[in-house]
């Protein structure tokens, strides 16, 4: 089969523009991009994404692979990213996917800058069993808490968005996306998983976002056991964690944790 075509059109994820501060001082200032982003399946428009257009082409192969509208990647023979008319042409080799009833029934999520999920928000949650030999103790934990806050962001530079790591079980940073909304986050991180055919059984997903039925079902979606958030919780998120047997962690920051589904992973102690 023909090697997946991806375009490199990645944006600069943050502009300068001039602001007063409470002197009158004019004051250049670094802000995050915010663009539109129009995905088109085989021609079909299927939704626009707002980003900072810093990973589009994992954006769109997360966001496809998430929804469930692609199921395997070697299906893709193309994502071509075009900024002069703000779209993502996703060209695959059948040539037009049945997916009119995902495209029927859509949940507008509780995600930054409002989310959408296609399908039955949980119809393939009792086919997710994820794997119990993912373990994370105290110490490892707090590890990859500093990892993440050491790390190089858009953030420290101009706030304004969520960022998304991916770890290994060792606290090591393998992957640290940021977006204007985590729901792109995650996804974008799904999207390069599915491009290094990587698996999330042995790994360890971290957001800077709040722990919504979302973003537990993306995680989940990926095969990852463990997800941390320096964040809180919904209701949903922890019982479908509870469903899937995830070990979830939330308000993680520096060696404060609150462990809420998942103790069997989980070995405490001193940090």
């Amino acid at each position: 089969m023909p090697k997946l075509q991806l375009t490199q059109n990645a944006r600069p994820a943050t502009v300068t523009v001039d602001a007063l501060n409470e002197l009158g001082e004019s004051v250049p200032t670094l802000i995050a991009g915010e663009h539109p982003l129009t995905l088109y399946l085989d021609k079909r428009e299927i939704v626009t994404l707002m980003t900072l257009g810093a990973a589009p082409e994992a954006l769109v192969l997360g966001y496809l692979r998430n929804q469930r509208l692609v199921t395997n990647i070697d299906d893709i023979a193309a994502v071509q990213v075009d900024w002069e008319t703000d779209s993502a042409a996703v060209t695959t080799h059948a040539g037009g996917q049945d997916i009119e009833a995902l495209l029927e029934r859509r949940t507008v999520t509780s995600g930054c800058g409002q989310g959408t999920m296609f399908g039955d928000l949980m119809e393939d949650i009792d086919n997710i069993v994820l794997p119990d030999a993912g373990s994370l103790d105290a110490a490892t934990l707090a590890i990859l808490l500093d990892n993440v806050r050491l790390h190089e962001s858009i953030y420290k530079q101009a706030g304004a968005v969520h960022g998304c790591a991916l770890a290994s079980a060792e606290g090591e940073i393998l992957m640290f996306i940021e977006d204007v909304g985590r729901h792109n986050a995650v996804d974008a991180i799904a999207g390069l998983m599915w491009l290094d055919d990587m698996g999330g059984g042995d790994k360890i997903f971290y957001t800077t976002g709040r722990l919504t039925s979302e973003m537990v079902i993306k995680t989940a979606q990926m095969g990852i056991p463990i997800l941390v958030s320096r964040s809180g919780l919904t209701g949903m998120g922890h019982a479908i964690a509870q469903k899937v047997g995830m070990t979830m962690i939330g308000r993680a920051q520096g060696k404060h944790y609150l462990l809420f589904t998942g103790q069997q992973r989980f070995k405490p102690g001193a940090a």
